[in-house]
């Protein structure tokens, strides 16, 4: 496959949704109806194909992956998906304030050399 290959800009897009819900299902050990459940949920909203098949990228996998694992300890779904939808709000969080805080020393940085 070459880099003009037009498939290939999505090869790594953590977002495209590649995976049916059939494969989905396969590969986090689970069955369809979990996917159904998380999506009535709204932890994860995959996209439809055209003929209006669930499709599923790699970053709804992690997060489905997620309640899984909180599903499997025993906690109800409904508490796993708003578990994880706290856990990536915080996690986004955490990121900006990062952010924010390299800007902030990035300008202290500056505006000190500069005297």
């Amino acid at each position: 496959m070459t880099a003009d290959n037009p498939l290939s800009e999505f090869l790594d897009d953590d977002d495209y949704p590649a995976y049916t819900m059939g494969r989905a299902a396969e590969m986090l050990g689970t069955t369809p109806g979990f996917l159904r459940a998380i999506g009535e949920a709204r932890l994860i909203t995959p996209l439809r194909s055209e003929g209006g098949h669930r499709r599923y990228s790699r970053y709804q996998l992690r997060i489905a992956a997620r309640a899984r694992e909180l599903v499997d300890r025993g906690t109800p779904i409904e508490a796993a998906c708003r578990i994880v939808i706290l856990e990536d709000q915080l996690e986004e969080a955490q990121r900006i304030n990062a952010e924010y805080r390299r800007a902030a020393d990035e300008a202290a940085g500056s505006s000190s050399g500069s005297s």
